[in-house]
């Protein structure tokens, strides 16, 4: 028989390989089981590493059913991304670089070729060179949807581990009975200003503290977005029933916001934290006097 006729009773190249995956699914996953991407993540049992794979061929066959293998969002990857796109992370967080892992991924493409070449033995040449390149492709996009998430997971445990080092970084520190106080040294972003709010909040709550103190001696410099997040501190620590008092206002900083025109005639302020404290000790003082015999300083 001509080739021409013979290849003719072939599908398309994708469709082949689908079919082929289905077919050799069984195959594919035992022999997936054992590479380095499945056994090191999947150490209960290779059951489990087996099982993982056989719903990645099935992923994988969707795909080629729809014609869309270069396509890194087609529908049939989201199965692919619960799977062994975690593992990929697991291997990243465990300290491969996303080199290795990409090796790892691409070494799950010679078991599943070999089979496939064996399940067309009498296919005619352009046939089996079609499938095998219509593999190749299918795998190597499966490789960029692993290496993908492997970056994604990165970016979210870096981003983990800096709000991490915000919070160590911005103690919350009880100076005396209902009096707690925030040192800030450095930039006052966005991010680290939520995270001062929460953990100033929280130590009100758990110190019952009367007042706050909020010391940027350490801030170098206050523009209208500091100022801002300063005074969204305040607000929320008085919603809490502290007073919050600002602290560490030097000269360069006092010229600075009335340069800049900023309002802050209703915030408490001091020139050291050693005021600031004086000034808490001296209202709390204030406060059980005017209580009365037996009265607290807490609200």
């Amino acid at each position: 028989m001509p080739e021409q006729e013979a290849a003719e009773q072939y599908g398309t190249p994708a469709r082949e390989v689908g079919e082929f995956l289905r077919r050799r699914r069984a195959q594919i996953a035992q022999r997936w089981a054992d590479e380095s991407l499945f056994r090191t993540v999947f150490t209960v049992s290779r059951d489990e590493a087996v099982e993982s794979g056989l719903a990645v061929v099935e992923a994988l066959a969707a795909v080629a059913d729809g014609g869309r293998v270069q396509d890194s969002d087609a529908a049939g990857f989201d199965v692919v991304r619960e799977r062994l796109a975690r593992m990929g992370a697991s291997r990243s967080r465990a300290g491969l670089s996303t080199a290795r892992v990409s090796t790892e991924v691409d070494a799950l493409r010679p078991p599943a070729e070999d089979l496939l070449v064996a399940d067309l033995p009498d296919a005619p040449e352009r046939v089996v060179r079609d499938c095998v390149t219509t593999l190749t492709v299918l795998m190597g996009t499966l490789r960029l949807v692993v290496l993908e998430t492997v970056l994604s997971e990165g970016q979210e445990l870096i981003e983990r581990q800096r709000l991490q080092l915000l919070e160590v970084a911005t103690p919350v520190i009880e100076l005396w009975d209902g009096v707690v106080a925030v040192p800030l040294i450095g930039t006052l972003d966005s991010a680290r200003s939520q995270v001062v709010m929460e953990s100033l909040l929280e130590a009100i709550v758990d110190q019952r503290a009367r007042f706050a103190i909020l010391d940027i001696t350490g801030v170098p410099t206050v523009d209208s977005l500091v100022a801002q997040h300063l005074m969204k501190t305040v607000a929320a620590a008085r919603l809490m029933g502290a007073e919050c008092v600002v602290s560490g206002i030097r000269p360069a900083i006092a010229q600075t916001i009335v340069h800049l025109g900023l309002d802050l005639g209703t915030v408490v302020t001091r020139a050291s934290l050693a005021d600031a404290l004086a000034y808490a000790l001296r209202e709390s003082d204030t406060g059980r006097a005017s209580a009365g015999p037996g009265g607290s300083g807490r609200p």
